[in-house]
This record gives structure tokens, C-alpha cells and sequence, in this order.
């Protein structure tokens, strides 16, 4: 019997070869109203800088321009990467958000900067700060939200409002961060599964509650690529693929169109290295598609799925999420 779930949609805003960011932007707001209609909970987008495959950059405003053509989903960050930026601007820039569209809006935040070094030092990063930092700042931006106090900076908007607070994260360090704040934790297993079980384990066993959450809520990353056959999802799947092997190439690249046969045209050290990154992946028809997803809920105990589909055509990327939600739901 499957395990029923709240189910959520994680977008990167693709740019895909021989579109543009603006083409990126109106089938982001048509995938987050799809989204509604088909009952995910959240639409969330990922900061990321200097990819020519990826347009949310700008997460906040692109959250807007998101949030203003919905009516219900809730939107937010999958997340903010917090090292590169003032705490009190993020504070500011939700609050900003909360305040036009009470009630619907998360906040995930991550310690990596979502790009390479010269991006990080153009955006005025403080490369040399250590892992500290982070908690710090995680905190710091928490306060902005509580009531005011005498003397203390405010976040005008962002102050007394209730914004949840999601630690995002690929390892140990932010499951303890977690759960040492009492905050939801969202793991990046879509992409990098490598410490997913370790980091569960961390995550619930030390989790302590607070005002936010009174017990342990994970909420895990997993790629769909669903289709009407199985053939078509292997098919639709391969321009992940090929944007994945670009960037860690040194290449990064527009969102390619799919190719036949892909993988077997990859040496082996890049196909191991697809294997790993992509083992948290439903590929295939809605019958596969859905054993996949029980397997990986009933291995995982998730609490909530987060679903990204990276393929290159838009319609065929709406039935993805269709039939993905048709198979939580069933």
C-alpha cells in the first residue's frame, strides 16, 4: 500500500538551448500554476549564480513574479545561500514577500554558494569565513522576524512575521544545524544522496523542538522524469544528464535537448558518476514512476517529497509533474 505524502515541486527556472531567461521565467509561472492545480503543496526555486543553465539567480524577485499569478501553492526558497548575503536583506526580501502574499511563503537556507569562486568574490562573499559563520547567521536572520526589541536593527518588512524556516542541506553539518534549532530539514538527495542516510539518522535523532516545530520533519529532494513509456522517460531524462556531466565538466551549459543512447556514449568514470548522482530518480512510465517513489518513501520515511524534473521540452516537463502527482496521490 503507498505511503501518502505531501508532495512539493523544486525549480531551477531551466534555460534551455536556444531559449532565454525571460521563456525560463513564464514557464516557471505555468509549472507553479500546473503544480496547483495538481495539489503539490510548495513551489520552491534554488539560488544559483554565473549558470547559463539556471534563472533563478534572483530568487526573491522570481518568487514574486511566481506568487502573483497563484493563487494558493506556497512559494519559497530552495534554497537562499545564506553565505552570500546580509542576513537582514534576506529578512527584508521575505518579509517583503510574506507581506504581499500572507501565509504562503517558506524560507530554506544552505551554506554552499551556488556557484564557483569568482562568482562568490563578485558577489562579495566573504570566502574566509568558517563554518560558524553559518549558525550565526541562521540565527541572526531568525531574530529579524521576532518583535521588536529597544535598539535592535529591524527588519521593516519581515518583523512579526511568521515565516517557517528550513535548513537545507547535502551532509551532516546542516542535520545537526537542524536539529539543534528545532527547524525542518530539506536534504538535496535529487543530486547529491551520498550522506542522505547518516544525515536522517543525525537530523531525527538530535533534534530538539522549538516554537516552530515540535518533532523532526524532513522533507527529501527526488527527481521525476515521467512519461507515457518507460523508453520516453529514459529519453527525457538525458538532458539532465548531459547538463550534470557539462558542470562537472567545467563546462556548465543551457539545459541541452535529450539524445538517444546517451549514457552509453559517456566513458565509465562519467557513467558511475550519473549513477551515484541520480539514485534518488523515478524514471518511466506512471507504474514505474510510482514504485519508484514507494520504495524510495518506505526506504527514507520521508515526510514530504520534494520533486524536480529538469527536461528540456515544457509540455512534456507538465506531464512529468502530472503523472508524478497522479502516483502520490493515488
Amino acid at each position: 500500500m503507498p505511503t501518502m505524502i505531501p508532495f512539493s515541486v523544486l525549480d531551477l527556472a531551466p534555460i534551455i538551448e536556444g531559449g532565454n531567461a525571460a521563456l525560463a521565467f513564464h514557464n516557471a509561472l505555468d509549472l507553479a500554476r500546473n503544480a496547483e492545480a495538481l495539489g503539490y503543496r510548495r513551489y520552491w526555486m534554488a539560488e544559483h549564480h554565473s549558470m547559463p543553465g539556471v534563472a533563478s539567480s534572483a530568487t526573491a524577485v522570481a518568487l514574486g513574479f511566481v506568487a502573483g499569478g497563484t493563487e494558493k501553492i506556497r512559494i519559497g526558497a530552495g534554497g537562499i545561500m545564506l553565505p552570500n548575503h546580509a542576513p537582514l536583506v534576506i529578512a527584508e526580501q521575505f518579509g517583503t514577500l510574506e507581506s504581499l502574499y500572507p501565509a504562503r511563503v517558506d524560507l530554506g537556507l544552505g551554506r554552499a554558494p551556488g556557484t564557483d569562486h569568482g562568482a562568490a568574490y563578485a558577489l562579495r562573499r566573504n570566502l574566509a569565513s568558517d563554518e560558524r559563520q553559518f549558525p550565526r547567521d541562521v540565527v541572526e536572520l531568525m531574530n529579524y522576524f521576532q518583535p521588536s526589541e529597544p535598539q535592535r536593527v529591524r527588519a521593516i518588512p519581515g518583523e512579526g512575521l511568521d515565516i517557517p524556516i528550513w535548513i537545507l542541506g547535502s551532509s551532516t553539518f546542516g542535520a545537526q544545524l537542524a536539529a539543534m534549532l528545532g527547524l525542518p530539514y530539506a536534504f538535496a538527495s535529487h543530486f547529491a544522496p551520498q550522506q542522505l542516510e547518516e544525515a536522517l539518522y543525525v537530523y531525527r535523532a538530535g533534534f530538539k523542538p522549538s516554537r516552530q516545530l515540535d518533532r523532526p520533519y524532513v522533507m527529501l529532494g527526488f527527481n521525476v522524469f515521467a512519461a507515457d513509456s518507460d523508453e520516453e522517460g529514459e529519453y527525457l531524462a538525458t538532458s539532465m544528464q548531459q547538463a550534470f556531466v557539462n558542470l562537472r565538466s567545467g563546462r556548465p551549459s543551457p539545459l541541452p535537448p535529450p539524445i538517444n543512447g546517451y549514457k552509453e556514449t559517456l566513458p565509465v568514470p562519467h557513467r558511475a558518476m550519473l549513477e551515484q548522482v541520480m539514485s534518488c530518480s523515478a524514471i518511466g512510465a506512471a507504474t514505474s514512476v510510482a514504485a519508484q517513489i514507494d520504495a524510495f518513501v518506505q526506504r527514507t520515511s520521508a515526510d514530504e517529497l520534494m520533486i524536480t524534473s529538469q527536461i528540456f521540452d515544457h509540455g512534456a516537463r507538465l506531464r512529468s509533474f502530472e503523472i508524478a502527482a497522479r502516483s502520490m496521490l493515488r
